[in-house]
């Protein structure tokens, strides 16, 4: 961290949900180091979310467990931040899955599985945390989007679709919202070196072939959390005081070609 930049989120209260590893962690860790309390959740990754607030600084993140498809557990983590803390500043919408299958081969229960977390759950964090917010006095939204929600790919159509519904769930957020000081914006990574990465990048020959194949589409290469974790930063900041409704696209050129 460039200590020029130290304490950006200084006095804010922040919720990460997903935070248990990946780009979810990094957020996490580089809202806590920027001085935001910062509140991550995992539906069920208990050990590794205590890893990651084991790694912030003087106890700065506190981990919970919820469940992002349900409206009682999201609703009680907000009025836990409430109750705990005072305000609500800053959500960022990072659980996400995915399921590998062509569209004819997608079974309802995995694209409902899909839809669930990727997008409901961004929409029931939405709901409960834009009432905490507009008490607060206004806050920043961030959901995790990706370069899916932009172009289209073979084996991934409801994950696609989820995404995409990100893009237009967060631009509705954005309008109805600005007047309560409320912006919402999407960070759109691209490939990112990340644990649910993984099982993709081995079934494609490993990191090496990966990066092979990179070189053609992807030109800067595979990116890594921290890079996304940099938007996100900005996003939730007051350095992006006049932006809202619109994504960053972090994908090494990807969507560019």
């Amino acid at each position: 961290m460039n200590e020029n930049q130290a304490g950006r989120l200084a006095g804010k209260v922040a919720v990460v949900t997903g935070a248990a590893s990946g780009i979810g962690r990094c957020i996490a860790l580089r809202f806590a180091r920027e001085g935001a309390r910062v509140i991550a959740t995992t539906s069920r990754d208990v050990a590794q979310l205590d890893a990651t607030c084991a790694m912030a600084p003087d106890g700065a993140i506190v981990g919970r467990q919820a469940d992002a498809r349900s409206a009682e557990q999201v609703g009680e983590l907000v009025d836990f931040v409430e109750r705990a803390f005072g305000r609500l500043d800053i959500l960022c919408n990072n659980a996400g899955v995915i399921r590998e299958a062509m569209l004819v081969d997608t079974t309802e229960a995995d694209w409902d599985a899909v839809m669930d977390v990727n997008l409901k759950g961004v929409f029931l964090g939405c709901k409960y945390a834009i009432p905490a917010m507009i008490r607060s006095g206004g806050g920043s939204i961030v959901n995790l989007g990706s370069t899916s929600s932009f172009v289209g790919e073979p084996l991934h159509a409801a994950y696609c679709a989820s995404k995409g519904g990100v893009l237009m769930l967060t631009r509705c957020v954005a309008i109805e919202h600005a007047k309560d000081r409320i912006r919402a914006n999407a960070v759109c990574p691209g490939w990112i070196d990340t644990p649910m990465n993984t099982p993709f990048i081995d079934a494609l020959g490993g990191r090496q072939r990966m990066d092979a194949l990179l070189d053609a589409v992807q030109p800067l290469g595979m990116g890594t959390p921290e890079q996304v974790a940099d938007v996100a930063l900005f996003l939730a900041s007051d350095e992006s005081s006049f932006v809202t409704g619109t994504s960053v696209l972090v994908d090494g050129g990807l969507t560019a070609q």
